[in-house]
């Protein structure tokens, strides 16, 4: 049997670190528009979601998309991810969510297809976007991945998996018995380094005007 895909973005307007952050604009578009974008173009999703307490935020992303209001609550600074999780998959029912964030303008549909598709095999419990990173990892005053008396070739050291933030696929089963976005069997998409970008703060974002502005100057070349 076919399992039902629901895709939602949970987007407040007030955001405390970069003012307005979700609708700046950023090349042609507001910055919440590119990830609905990607989204909408996979046709394995049945339905896209802007989770938000504001309808105005309809007016910041692409035709297709449909409008599910949340309680303002949710908006608050202290409040955490899975509680916003939560009251979407009480409001709507599917077998597999897959959840994603504004703050990755660049990230392709590919990656987010990929993804999906790796989880819908039966292979993997869950999936999220990742950064590879095979070099020299410190945590808390003490090397992570290598001893000190014994360091390795770069290429030859354990690699660490950072997450991006830029979506998560889990199934509603295992959301709702453990309460976790990710599973115990996770299918790891790994971005490059455009597409991990996540703004987050105020260079963040003029970082990525940057990136932009750079392509659209090749694409003219």
């Amino acid at each position: 049997m076919r399992k039902k895909v629901v895709a939602f973005v949970p987007i407040k307007l007030n955001s405390q670190r970069l003012a307005n952050k979700n609708i700046l604009p950023i090349g042609d578009h507001p910055l919440s528009w590119y990830v609905f974008s990607n989204l909408l173009r996979i046709k394995k999703i049945d339905e896209v979601y802007v989770f938000c307490s504001d309808e105005n935020v309809m007016n910041y992303v692409p035709k297709g998309v449909n409008f599910l209001k949340r309680d303002r609550l949710l908006d608050g600074d202290l409040v955490k991810g899975n509680e916003i999780y939560q009251a979407f998959i009480n409001m709507i029912d599917s077998d597999i969510y897959l959840l994603a964030h504004t703050t990755s303008p660049f990230m392709t549909h590919t990656s987010i297809e990929n993804a999906l598709e790796n989880v819908l095999s039966e292979n993997y419990d869950s999936a999220l976007s990742v950064q590879k990173k095979q070099t020299f990892v410190w945590y808390k005053a003490q090397t992570l991945n290598y001893e000190c008396d014994d360091i390795p070739r770069t290429q030859d050291i354990e690699p660490i998996y950072i997450e991006t933030s830029g979506f998560y696929i889990f199934k509603k089963d295992h959301f709702l018995t453990h309460g976790r976005r990710i599973g115990f069997n996770p299918y790891f998409q790994e971005l490059d380094d455009i597409e991990a970008i996540d703004i987050d703060t105020k260079d963040d974002y003029e970082y990525a005007l940057k990136i932009i502005e750079m392509d659209k100057h090749l694409q003219k070349v």
